[in-house]
This record gives structure tokens, sequence and C-alpha cells, in this order.
């Protein structure tokens, strides 16, 4: 793994985070940073995963970039889905007594 596999990732991960931001609808609940941070969190595991399996060259590939683009978009995925979620209520007159 090289530091333009790193760079890669985190250009990428801004990227797609940037870019799940503008699509995610209705994901206004968190601050615009988290999505963008998870995905370039996300791309540089898929980065340390490809370098764990062995499949990546000294050179960056598209497949390592394809990798990234599908953590990071899955991951966004993930946060969207569970950041938007309403607080949970709690009843007072709904314990059993």
């Amino acid at each position: 793994m090289t530091v333009m596999h790193l760079v890669a990732a985190v250009t990428v991960g801004v990227t797609v985070g940037a870019i799940g931001n503008l699509i995610m609808p209705g994901s206004r609940r968190i601050p615009f940073w988290v999505p963008m941070a998870a995905a370039v969190g996300a791309a540089v595991l898929a980065t340390i995963t490809g370098h764990l399996a062995d499949s990546q060259p000294a050179e960056l590939t598209t497949g390592d970039v394809v990798m990234q683009v599908i953590f990071a978009a899955l991951t966004i995925s993930l946060v969207a889905a569970t950041a938007d979620r309403p607080p949970a209520r709690h009843d007072r007159d709904s314990r059993v007594r």
C-alpha cells in the first residue's frame, strides 16, 4: 500500500461523501461532514482490505478505485438510513404497573 493508494482513498471518500450529501433526501439531521468522514473511512478500509487480500499491485488500478467507491457508497447508505430515524418515544403512561 503506497501513499498514492491512501490519497486516492481520501479523494474518493470526500467525493462520494459530497455526492451522497446532495443525493440523499432528508438526511439533514446529521452534520454535512458525517457522511464524508464515513466515506473516507470506508474507502481507506477498502484499501486496507485490498492490501490484506494481496490483490493490489504497487500502482493504483481501476479495480482499487471501484472497490473504494463501492465501500464508500454502501457506508453512506448505512449512515443515511440509520441517522434519519426519529428518536424513540418513551411514554410514561405506557408502563406496566
